[in-house]
C-alpha cells in the first residue's frame, strides 16, 4: 500500500511538473524575441532604485545580475544571495502580461534563514521553509497597476506560486510550483 501510495504520489509531482513546463514556456517564450530585458526596482526598505538590463545580446549580463542581487538582498543582515534567473524572467514577463513596464516596488525578496525565522515567529503568513530563503521568491507592487490586475496576470503565466496580500498591497511571485493563496 505505501510503495503504491509513493508512486501515485511521484506520477502525480511529475506529471504537474511537466504540465507547468508545457505551459509555462507559451508565455515565457515571448521574451526571447527581445534584444534586451530591462527591470526596474525601488526597494521600499532601503530606498535604493536600479535600472538593470539583466540580458543583453542573448544572455545574462553578470554585472547588472550582480546588482539586482544586491539590491534585493536581506535589508535586515546586508546577507545577499544569487537569485534564480527565472525570477527575474517571470517579472520581466508579468510586466508585458499586464502592458506596464514600470517600477516594481520591492517589499521583500531575499531573506536569510534567521530572519525567515524571526518573521515566522513574529507575523502571519510566514512560511518557514519560504521560498525566499532559497532566492526564489519576491513580494512586490506594480505602481500604476491594480493589485488585483497584477495577481491575476501571474495566475495566468502559471510559472510559479502566487500569494495575494491586499491588505498589505502586494503580491508574491516564486518560481517553485504553480500554487495560489
Amino acid at each position: 500500500m505505501s510503495r503504491t501510495l509513493n508512486s501515485r504520489r511521484h506520477f502525480l509531482r511529475s506529471a504537474s511538473g511537466m504540465l507547468a513546463l508545457l505551459v509555462a514556456p507559451a508565455a515565457l517564450a515571448r521574451m526571447t524575441n527581445r534584444d534586451e530585458r530591462v527591470l526596474r526596482f525601488h526597494n521600499l526598505h532601503t530606498g535604493e532604485n536600479l535600472d538593470a538590463t539583466y540580458w543583453a545580446g542573448g544572455d545574462y549580463v553578470p554585472e547588472q545580475l550582480a546588482a539586482l542581487d544586491n539590491l534585493l538582498r536581506d535589508h535586515r543582515t546586508g546577507q545577499v544571495t544569487k537569485m534564480d534567473r527565472k525570477l527575474y524572467d517571470l517579472l520581466f514577463v508579468l510586466q508585458q502580461e499586464v502592458g506596464r513596464s514600470g517600477t516594481y516596488h520591492v517589499i521583500s525578496g531575499y531573506r536569510s534563514p534567521r530572519t525567515n525565522a524571526m518573521l515566522n515567529k513574529t507575523t502571519t503568513g510566514v512560511a518557514k521553509r519560504s521560498l525566499h530563503t532559497r532566492g526564489k521568491a519576491i513580494d512586490i507592487r506594480l505602481p500604476g497597476t491594480d493589485l488585483k490586475h497584477l495577481r491575476e496576470a501571474a495566475l495566468r503565466l502559471k510559472a510559479g506560486g502566487v500569494g495575494y496580500y491586499p491588505d498589505s498591497n502586494f503580491i508574491h511571485v516564486d518560481t517553485g510550483r504553480p500554487r495560489f493563496w
